[in-house]
């Protein structure tokens, strides 16, 4: 698929800005070939879903519910999770996931219930974001309100009618709360026929005359009986309708029939399955094939037709429509995948779960409509007459490439046609917003604007922080005086050193931005750069120390459970901005760079330590009763200036190189504090290592003799014979 202005402008809006997209279009105009070119090509750390379990498997993703762990009930905005609705309490692994992610594509949106997308945003809500639509992540929703409609229950539509005006995912109340942009794909790849094309846009749009369904009705042709060769495949409403075609066909054929029974490892829910658990074949049965050809040969593809030539027990002999020779056809498999962390790269990995193995194909007389979306025919005969759902009628005329390869089996009718007027209105409201150049250079600008004050934002550390001094002032006065005096005068310090000049700063960046050049404009680089120095000291010397320094024991469950939230609630925001503002201050402010960043280390904070056999430690000690303080050793002080230039660069360069081999941020290996320590005190053995500033228990674990040996090499050979006592 060659690119175009839209799928090129689609593309910059999901790489470059944080806009919602609603990405659209007519049947075969590459919607699912955009998505499966992001997810091999796009930076950005992306989960797929979709209503079903068929789209989920087409997608290559997992569906809404089952990610979410959401249940069927409809969901009533800004209520409370009920214990019949609420998602089941998620692991570490995936609030991780979902903290991390960057991307949330759905596929098959037209099928998306308004209630099923804000179950969905009040989830990201409660573990990301909860000030903002579906928690901060950006949505792309793909597919064509025309085709399939979401599936509502009358018992659930009395439910959700005195909330929503419509079923349909744009009725969802946090979607309204975002601008979101809709671009629609207008190049046809699948018909290149144009007055085929006229036909199936009228159909779509519902602008139906005499003279469009005059034209259609030309292909109805009454008692059509195609020859077997010509590889005609028959679209029916409703699905007895099709079983009993395909029942009949089969019968009708001579010869033994064969049973082939589909495989199944690991987990694969019945509901979600891709070919026939039990497929019924003779020789002369005319099937389709429902896979690409995974071989590389390209000797079949999805929706393509063709005959079984031969088969036994233990083979089957196919030849596809237009082909000279017939093959033998094998097993394909088809994946039930979940998302996971990969532990060694942090990032998020598909995890296949279950795997369903069949031969790729299914009796293909007739099939259901509903079934045909998202493929394409040569032939085919179209029963639609007895249409009973919004858009059946335009996707099974869309399956054609084109108006001679399609017979209908029944006259078409302006009643057969059913559109929902609600469609329509949204179309037309949405075809008006359709972004420009400037319009994406604004969003562009925007979304990097909106980065670099969460970059320089302070405000959920503001609101942690005053809920700990809080806590302290209302229930600890009396049992830990000082450390409240402690904290209050750190507040001051937030308030004045970091807050009121992040205030500041906010203006000198937003000025500087001004510049159409903004991403290469090296004196803003250089101011955001010397911020990022700026407020990671600051942040370590007010508020990591402050954490440092706590240790609290509680009595009172209660209380200890409220202490500890707020606490370590405080404590994962600064690490995050420590992590952060360390890889600015480095590298300078990149959007890919600065999310994926990020991304790493939540995940690096949410992997759970390795674990011990109870009662000890991973070194086998036994465990000691632990408080909230991260360390009891008490830290040595140490200079801000480099004694040791040569040593410097040395621990410099291998820790940088340390991060490179295992994939993580540099600041995860070796903290900038604690060279300076090691630079400037010499240490010689762990007791030593242990006392400098930002060195902890696992870094001293992981890389202490490293550094040990390091040391003691250059005291070698700059001739220093004694350290600084420690």
């Amino acid at each position: 698929m060659d690119l175009n202005t839209e799928i090129e402008l689609a593309w910059q809006c999901i790489e470059n800005t944080g806009s919602h997209l609603f990405l659209t279009g007519k049947a075969g105009t590459g919607k699912t070939t955009f998505l499966r070119k992001l997810k091999e090509k796009s930076p950005k750390r992306m989960i797929v879903v979709a209503p079903t379990g068929i789209a989920a498997i087409n997608a290559g993703g997992v569906t809404i519910h089952s990610f979410f762990q959401l249940s069927f009930a409809p969901y009533i905005p800004e209520s409370k999770f009920t214990s019949a609705q609420s998602p089941y309490k998620f692991g570490k692994e995936k609030i991780s996931i979902i903290r991390s992610m960057d991307l949330l594509v759905i596929d098959e949106i037209s099928m998306v219930r308004a209630d099923l997308l804000d179950a969905v945003d009040a989830v990201l809500r409660r573990y990301r974001d909860r000030h903002k639509p579906f928690g901060g992540v950006q949505l792309l929703m793909i597919g064509d309100l025309q085709q399939l409609a979401p599936v509502v229950k009358e018992s659930d539509w009395a439910l959700l009618s005195e909330y929503y005006d419509t079923s349909f995912f744009f009725g969802s109340h946090a979607l309204k709360e975002t601008d979101y942009i809709t671009i629609q794909l207008q190049k046809v790849y699948r018909q290149s026929d144009d007055v085929f094309v006229a036909l199936l846009n009228r159909i779509r749009t519902n602008d139906i005359d005499n003279q469009v369904l005059f034209e259609l009705n030309k292909r109805y042709i009454p008692n059509f009986q195609p020859d077997e060769d010509d590889g005609y495949i028959r679209l029916t409403t409703h699905n007895y309708q099709a079983q009993r075609v395909n029942e009949q066909q089969l019968a009708a054929l001579p010869g033994q029939s064969f049973n082939f029974k589909a495989v199944i490892e690991g987990n694969f829910p019945e509901t979600a399955y891709p070919a026939d658990m039990d497929l019924q074949l003779k020789k002369g049965a005319q099937i389709m094939f429902i896979k690409n050809d995974s071989s590389g040969e390209g000797r079949y593809y999805n929706g393509k037709i063709g005959i079984v030539t031969a088969v036994g027990r233990d083979h089957i002999m196919v030849l596809g429509k237009g082909d000279s020779r017939d093959f033998a056809l094998s097993h394909e498999e088809w994946t039930n995948s979940k998302y996971t962390l990969n532990p060694a790269t942090k990032e998020i990995t598909e995890e296949v779960e279950g795997i369903f193995k069949q031969y790729p194909i299914r009796l293909a007389w007739a099939i259901t409509i509903h079934k045909s979306q998202g493929l394409t025919f040569e032939r085919a005969i179209i029963d639609a007459n007895m249409s009973f759902a919004h858009g059946q009628v335009y996707v099974a005329l869309s399956r054609c490439k084109t108006l001679e390869g399609m017979v209908l089996g029944s006259p078409l009718t302006r009643e057969s046609v059913i559109n929902d007027d609600s469609i329509s209105d949204f179309t037309r409201a949405v075809e008006s917003s359709f972004p420009d150049k400037n319009r994406l250079n604004e969003l562009q600008r925007s979304y990097y604007y909106e980065l670099l004050c969460e970059q320089f934002g302070f405000s959920s550390i503001r609101r942690h922080f005053s809920q700990l001094l809080r806590l302290f002032d209302e229930f600890l006065y009396d049992l830990y005086p000082k450390t409240l005096q402690g904290y209050k005068m750190h507040f001051e310090r937030f308030q004045s050193e970091i807050e009121k000049v992040a205030n500041a700063f906010q203006g000198r960046y937003a000025e500087l931005m001004l510049n159409p050049d903004y991403a290469q404009d090296p004196v803003l680089n250089e101011r955001v750069t010397s911020g990022a120095r700026y407020f990671h000291e600051k942040v370590e010397d007010i508020l990591q120390v402050l954490i440092r320094k706590t240790q609290i024991e509680l009595d009172n469950k209660e209380l200890k459970k409220r202490f500890e939230e707020a606490f370590f609630a405080l404590k994962e925001l600064v690490q995050i901005k420590l992590g952060t503002l360390e890889h600015t201050a480095t590298n300078g402010f990149t959007v890919p760079g600065y999310l994926k960043n990020k991304a790493h280390i939540i995940v690096a904070l949410s992997t759970p330590a390795p674990v011990a056999k109870k009662g000890q430690t991973k070194s086998g000690v036994k465990k000691t009763k632990t408080t909230i303080t991260s360390s009891k050793v008490e830290k040595v002080e140490v200079s801000s200036d480099i004694d040791h230039p040569e040593l410097y660069k040395a621990l410099v360069r291998w820790r940088n190189a340390e991060a490179a081999k295992s994939g993580l941020p540099v600041y995860t290996i070796l903290r900038q504090k604690a060279i300076l320590g090691i630079v400037n005190t010499l240490p010689t053995s762990t007791t030593e290592l242990e006392r400098i500033p930002f060195f902890g228990a696992k870094v001293l674990e992981k890389y202490g003799e490293d550094v040990i040996r390091m040391v003691e090499a250059y005291m070698k050979k700059a001739g220093i014979k004694r350290r600084l006592d420690l």
